[in-house]
């Protein structure tokens, strides 16, 4: 058991990273032809809606079958071979001031998870890559080496990341109350009133309402992601500019 008494748990797009983890599967998925071009572009079009809009109204189910849809067919082998490309790329995505939040809860010693309804076979190398404790992601059942399109435990969406909380709660000792929980979307309500300590990241229309009612913290994250700081970092040293650091980004609003 864990000799920490309280973690974070961190939903992954939009939060974590910016935009889409699925899009990113999506795009190695198509170039090593393990999906077929007129699935690509559907789900590309859906993932550039949620980049600008962020979650829809889709219902779970349909969250769902988007999810199991991406890797129906796709043997496991594959789809973990395509990690070597997609990591990389997700870690360039994830945003600084999230970044510095979990070095802060790392430094008070409290565990670290990505949450998240993506594939376990996506989020759980990319948790380990960034140094957190583990990764919660959607299981689907394998048979004959493939992906069959269906669900091999709980849909980690909406009410199922609460389930998945509370049994890692339970298997390391983690009390909920003192848990932290980070999410951009109201679909993931549950999961925030069901720790201690919500905070709404750069939320949707309804979470920020509710955050505002409820007097939770919201905190606005820039739009900058680990690649954008490279890239101004490196222009800025070409002109030979001296860099003394870079804002934080991070503006805690008011609780209303």
């Amino acid at each position: 058991m864990s000799t920490y008494r309280s973690a974070a748990f961190f939903d992954l797009d939009r939060t974590l990273i910016s935009g889409s983890s699925v899009f990113v599967l999506g795009v190695a998925a198509w170039r090593q032809k393990l999906v077929p071009t007129h699935q690509f572009v559907r789900d590309a079009a859906s993932a550039v809606a949620f980049r600008l809009k962020g979650a829809s109204d889709d219902t779970s189910h349909e969250v769902r079958e988007r999810v199991l849809g991406a890797v129906k067919g796709v043997r496991l082998d594959d789809l973990v071979a395509l990690n070597v490309d997609i990591v990389p790329k997700l870690i360039e995505r994830v945003r600084p001031e999230a970044q510095r939040l979990l070095d802060q809860h790392r430094h008070a010693g409290r565990d670290t998870y990505i949450v998240s309804a993506s594939p376990v076979e996506l989020v759980e190398p990319l948790a380990q890559a960034l140094g957190m404790t583990a990764g919660i992601g959607t299981r689907s059942r394998i048979a004959d080496g493939k992906y069959t399109g269906d669900l091999d435990g709980p849909f980690c969406y909406g009410p199922g990341k609460v389930e998945a909380i509370a049994a890692i709660c339970e298997a390391r000792g983690y009390e909920l109350d003192r848990c932290w929980a980070y999410s951009d979307s109201a679909s993931d309500l549950p999961m925030l009133e069901a720790v201690g300590h919500p905070v709404a990241v750069n939320p949707d229309g309804k979470l920020e309402r509710v955050a505002g009612e409820r007097g939770w913290p919201v905190v606005v994250f820039s739009e900058r992601t680990k690649a954008v700081i490279r890239r101004s970092t490196q222009a800025v040293s070409a002109v030979g500019l001296a860099a003394g650091g870079f804002a934080t980004g991070v503006r805690w609003a008011r609780s209303r």
